[in-house]
């Protein structure tokens, strides 16, 4: 089987070098060892060191030196909007101390479907509208890339 055991940025992609694209939503895009299928048909074993987050846009290199372009899949999502920018800022807030993965955009906050958290939303004075769009959130302050490595450093509890 066809390995493939690194991932290139978006912004170091070379296009002439893509072979296939493989659709994933959220939760598929967070991998370390897996036997994906691209939409082309390409089959190859994703042999990461450690769990990464491929990126919309991001490619899977595959050890012959081509590359499978990773593309985001629409979703289920939730829009949340407000009035204004502070109520918008605050529920931000809110969801993220829930620690729910968001999209932050100028106007509106994506989050994956879930109705406790609507509910919650809608009890803080958001808007909200059930989207089908990709879900790219937002990466979390202590990830860092360091040429493809994935470092996680906690400086605080979460007791």
């Amino acid at each position: 089987m066809i390995r493939a055991s690194s991932i290139i940025r978006r912004d170091a992609v070379d296009a002439d070098r893509i072979v296939d694209v493989i659709t994933l939503d959220h939760g598929d895009r967070h991998r370390r060892r897996i036997v994906l299928n691209a939409d082309g048909g390409t089959a190859f074993l994703l042999d990461l060191d450690r769990a990464d987050i491929l990126e919309d846009g991001d490619a899977i290199r595959l050890d012959s030196g081509w590359l499978v372009e990773v593309k985001a899949a629409s979703e289920r999502l939730v829009e949340v909007t407000t009035a204004g920018t502070l109520e918008l800022l605050t529920l931000a807030w809110h969801i993220g101390n829930r620690h729910v993965p968001a999209e932050i955009a100028d106007d509106a906050i994506y989050i994956a479907y879930d109705h406790v958290l609507i509910d919650m939303l809608h009890g803080l004075g958001a808007r909200t509208r059930i989207v089908e769009r990709p879900f790219r959130p937002v990466r979390g302050a202590y990830h860092h890339h360091d040429h493809g490595a994935h470092t996680h450093h906690h400086g605080h509890s979460h007791g």
